[in-house]
């Protein structure tokens, strides 16, 4: 199967500013659902022979030239080589409509960077990991969970997109306010197909008030200012469409987490909003493999770029054990 021709922009237009120790590139793989994913490439320079290679992506509603290129160009710095992907339907990767997440597609997109990785001259298909951000933190674990490929799992202030959005913030969704919104959202389905395009939910406000939740702008302070903002990113412009949610109401991804065999790190702040998700789906993990690693006083974007939170070092020891 041939990848699609996608238009890649070649100049440098990422969050951060670009290393000299690593060589850059722009790459595209496919996924089993004939989608092609476009992907930043990062290689140590003057590297020799078969190196251990990382996926990254996430968060959710970001882009790869946000936080997940950032990890992916620090860990190249560090000796792997390294790919950050625009999920399916979002950035400069393909897929229509624009702007849908799924909990499967997602999933196996993580596995189509793998099989992408696996026949690379220059990797060790044996040594291969995955680090995901935010909700592909969760999408990793759920990926880690069916391929058996994927030797080593850091998930990074971790989000689990079925159960936010199955049961709300802290699971404080009722069964009918689940139903109220399947009614909200199976409405907008016939509204969308008779106009025959799908209606934006809308990313981050312009502005938040002092009276809003702290995770809002925590989220603001990312990508709505000089900080994280990016032209593709969906939550830094205007979100994803609005039906986007409704599959992960059906389809929780942790269903298999506690059958994960190989290495998992689960790294969250403790002051984020989100920490629980990783605290609970660290119970389920099994093996003396897995471990949780909780950075007093960070908050959820810390782990996004703040080089001096995330825990780098930390990460490629984790890598270095566990990719042998």
């Amino acid at each position: 199967m041939e990848n699609q021709k996608l238009e890649l922009i070649q100049e440098w237009d990422k969050t951060f500013p670009k290393s000299e120790k690593v060589d850059h590139s722009k790459i595209t793989f496919h996924n089993r659902y004939g989608i092609t994913l476009a992907a930043d490439m990062y290689v140590p320079k003057n590297a020799h022979g078969k190196l251990a290679a990382i996926a990254v992506a996430g968060p959710f509603g970001a882009v790869k030239e946000q936080a997940s290129g950032l990890y992916a160009q620090i860990m190249a710095e560090r000796g792997y080589l390294t790919i950050a992907f625009d999920p399916s339907y979002t950035g400069e990767s393909g897929g229509e409509p624009r702007y849908v997440a799924s909990p499967d597609i997602n999933t196996e997109d993580f596995s189509a960077a793998v099989d992408f990785l696996s026949v690379q001259d220059n990797v060790d298909p044996e040594k291969i990991g995955i680090i995901g951000i935010c909700g592909w933190g969760g999408m990793a674990l759920n990926a880690a969970a069916m391929d058996t490929r994927i030797k080593a799992t850091v998930t990074s202030t971790m989000y689990d997109m079925s159960r936010v959005t199955a049961n709300g913030y802290f699971d404080s969704m009722t069964e009918d306010e689940r139903y109220a919104m399947r009614e909200q959202l199976n409405t907008q389905r016939t509204v969308d197909y008779k106009n025959g395009s799908y209606a934006l939910a809308g990313g981050l406000p312009d502005a938040v008030s002092e009276e809003a939740h702290f995770f809002l702008k925590d989220y603001f302070d990312y990508y709505k200012t000089e900080r994280g903002y990016h032209p593709r990113s969906l939550n830094s412009n205007g979100g994803w469409n609005m039906t986007s949610s409704l599959s992960f109401l059906n389809m929780p991804i942790h269903c298999y987490a506690n059958e994960i065999r190989n290495a998992v790190l689960a790294i969250h702040g403790e002051k984020a909003h989100s920490v629980y998700f990783s605290q609970d789906v660290f119970k389920k993990l099994k093996g003396d493999n897995k471990e949780l690693m909780i950075i007093s006083d960070a908050v959820h974007t810390d782990l996004y770029d703040k080089l001096d939170v995330i825990p780098f070092d930390k990460i490629e020891e984790f890598l270095k054990t566990n990719l042998k």
